[in-house]
């Protein structure tokens, strides 16, 4: 049973990753959900609810795209439907109608593709799939959420009727309107609205003389509104109607909410469907934002992260367009706890936090930004001590607090329980309270919990040194700079920088050394020497990418030489077979040229065609039979090779174009650059030419080079200055 204090939650800021996933929900409920996702409390649970995630952020890169799931809640309508005699409203059915039909298609969606989403379809399958409710609305409700008037032969009848008389009262008053018109009753607007009831504007001094009810006057007084008898009386007939109307839609509305009843609890079961399935919908869009995925899930006791980001800082450093650094770390059975030092400002509480927060987003089934060849296992508790948490309400220190937060992790901490603690043993008399860390840190090892930890005390890394499944970690720091690399180092402690960071940030060398005057030396010497560990550290690891960078050149040097010879093989081969074609070629022209020179010598045709025809013998007998398939295949692998050695033959003509360009453009170059003007005595040779003479006279744009062995006569723009000749002072 896993079971994961609140308090782990808020430490870790799991709230604050559900509130970001709240925000891809596109339901009211789902929201509600996201805010409130919390880990399974079974290892069981949780795996399926990692793969849900999983399968759905995959189905992004499917053709079979998973159908929308958003809905109009329908909590009040569940209400409504739970108390005897009670009826829905007309829109609600239409609501109750959207979710059975959007419930019915997720069902039908994954019942189709159950081997594409196992999960999901394990997630719908248990939720009963029926045409019944949205096939009973559909015969009552239209779709502009009105009763139908073939809702029952009563309804459809009064309508008619209604229509029948809304026309009489139209026709009626139409002929009030032209009669009174014509005997000049009429005010100049003839006709108003009063009451929503249409009414004619009668002059007050003829309101005698018109049949009807008044239905008032203008505010002088002039104008009396009265409705026409005839339009009156039909006004009242089809209040009748419309009441009878009311009365069979509310009739029709029961019954259709008595058989909607029965269907009470599906209806809450859609509806949780339905927001499940936006929960997991927003876990899958945040892990595209984030680059989340799954990674292996083991039964044995092991954590391995591999380039893991803190999904929160990740998020907003690319609102801040800022680069986040990865962190790798590493839990195993032999390698249980690992204690980090180093100094401020270096990346401890985040390496910790984000260890923690991933831990807990994939025990709530969210997929995690790491390597895919990352491996986690699952914990039964998670337990953290991390910032000040001084209790003012309950009178408490830091350090108060903190004890008795040590006091839960003792009660509770087993071999099946993550606890991470940062600054662990502060708060107290550093000698003191580094000896009680100290006692901690041994039940924790003792009882085969997993852990990290930060600190600064010494005697905690020289525990952590000292047993054989505690590790040692550094987060690493420029050595000449102090600037930190956000990197954890495995293996090793960390030193404090403590007089280093001083002097950096510009406190007086002299207070410094007054500093270390306090100090016992041979805390300083440990410090110090831990301090040059991480130089060298640095040192080792800029060495060792180095020889990475060369070993990977080599391997592609070997590579390109692999490459090389068996091009070669290949060409060897080939002029094998050409030698040897050419060898039986030279071998019958031979016999067919005896043959010619006996055939002159004796005319003899007969015993020509007989010897020729036995070569001929001879040769198809060595030729490999094969059938016209095989000749077929033969003749494309032919094709296929002069097509490529067609294309190579155009690729190095194209290569052999642009070299020769080169060359060309090279020569005009050579040819525009300015000469250097050569003297008697200048070392010169031929352009092109590798002899080297001393030029002995220039006359008339010729020079005569002398070679010691021989002279000649060049000209000028054919020589190229090897060396000058010296200048005498």
């Amino acid at each position: 049973m896993i079971k994961i204090a609140s308090k782990s939650l808020l430490d870790l800021e799991l709230p604050k990753v559900c509130k970001q996933i709240s925000e891809f929900c596109i339901t009211q409920m789902g929201i509600e959900k996201a805010l409130e996702i919390v880990p399974y409390t079974t290892y069981k649970k949780a795996v399926f609810g990692l793969h849900q995630t999983d399968e759905y952020l995959k189905s992004y890169q499917q053709d079979s795209r998973i159908p929308n799931h958003g809905f109009d809640s329908i909590h009040q309508e569940i209400k409504i439907l739970g108390i005897e005699n009670s009826i829905l409203e007309v829109g609600s059915f239409k609501k109750i109608s959207s979710l059975s039909e959007t419930s019915n298609t997720q069902i039908r969606f994954f019942n189709k593709f159950s081997e594409l989403y196992p999960s999901l379809y394990e997630t719908t399958e248990p939720i009963t799939y029926t045409k019944a409710i949205n096939e009973k609305i559909d015969e009552i409700i239209n779709h502009f959420g009105e009763v139908k008037d073939e809702a029952s032969p009563a309804l459809l009848h009064t309508r008619r009727a209604m229509n029948q008389v809304k026309g009489k009262i139209n026709s009626s008053f139409a002929s009030a309107l032209s009669k009174y018109n014509e005997y000049g009753y009429l005010d100049e607007i003839r006709e108003s609205v009063v009451e929503n009831i249409r009414v004619l504007a009668i002059k007050a001094m003829y309101r005698k003389k018109v049949k009807g009810g008044i239905l008032g006057s203008s505010k002088t007084g002039s104008i009396v509104y009265i409705q026409p008898e005839a339009t009156l009386n039909h006004t009242r007939e089809l209040n009748n109607l419309q009441y009878e109307e009311m009365e069979e839609v509310n009739r029709i509305l029961k019954e259709l909410t008595n058989f909607l009843r029965p269907f009470r609890e599906l209806l809450i079961e859609y509806q949780e469907l339905l927001s499940d399935i936006d929960v997991i919908s927003a876990k899958a869009k945040y892990a595209r934002e984030i680059k989340g995925l799954l990674p292996r899930i083991t039964k044995e006791r092991e954590l391995s992260l591999i380039d893991a980001y803190h999904p929160l800082l990740l998020r907003n450093n690319q609102k801040k367009g800022e680069k986040t650094f990865p962190q790798s770390i590493e839990l195993f059975k032999d390698n249980r706890i690992i204690v980090i030092s180093g100094p401020n400002a270096g990346g401890k509480s985040i390496t910790l936090k984000t260890v923690g927060l991933l831990q807990l987003m994939l025990q709530s089934g969210i997929l995690i930004p790491v390597h895919e060849y990352s491996r986690m296992c699952l914990f039964n508790r998670i337990l953290t001590d991390i910032g000040d948490n001084q209790s003012i309400e309950n009178h408490l220190s830091t350090y108060s607090y903190r004890l008795k937060n040590m006091n839960y992790f003792l009660r509770k901490c087993d071999d099946k329980t993550l606890f991470l603690i940062d600054e662990f043993g502060t708060g107290s008399d550093p000698e003191l309270g580094g000896a009680l860390a100290e006692t901690f840190l041994e039940v924790f090892y003792e009882r085969e919990s997993f852990g990290i930890l930060t600190t600064h005390y010494a005697n905690l890394k020289m525990l952590a040194n000292e047993l054989p499944n505690m590790t040692n970690a550094n987060m690493m720091f420029d050595s000449k700079t102090l600037e930190p690399l956000f990197k954890l180092q495995l293996g090793e402690a960390g030193s404090s920088f403590t007089f280093e960071v001083a002097q950096k940030n510009g406190i007086p060398y002299s207070l410094i050394n007054r500093s270390k005057k306090k100090v016992e030396r041979g805390k300083i010497r440990f410090d110090k020497s831990i301090a040059d560990l991480q130089k060298e550290r640095s040192k080792l690891q800029k060495t060792t990418d180095s020889l990475k960078s060369k070993e990977l050149k080599t391997a592609e040097q070997k590579e390109k030489l692999e490459e090389t010879n068996v091009r070669i093989q290949q060409k060897l081969e080939s002029y094998q077979e050409l030698y040897d074609s050419n060898q039986r070629l030279i071998y019958l022209g031979q016999k067919i040229n005896d043959l010619s020179e006996k055939y002159f010598s004796n005319k003899k045709k007969k015993d020509l065609i007989g010897e020729f025809m036995k070569i001929v013998e001879i040769e198809n007998s060595k030729r490999p039979k094969e059938s016209p398939k095989e000749i077929k295949v033969k003749k494309a692998k032919v094709k296929k090779v002069v097509e490529e050695a067609e294309k190579k033959v155009e690729v190095i003509r194209e290569r052999k174009k642009v070299e020769k360009e080169k060359v060309e453009i090279e020569k005009k170059n050579e040819a525009n650059k300015p000469k250097y003007p050569l003297h008697v005595g200048d070392r010169v040779r031929m352009e092109n030419g590798r002899a080297v003479g001393s030029i002995d006279t220039i006359e008339k744009g010729k020079a005569i080079v002398n070679y010691g062995m021989f002279t000649t006569n060049v000209s000028l723009d054919q020589l190229e200055l090897v060396q000058a000749v010296k200048k005498k002072k």
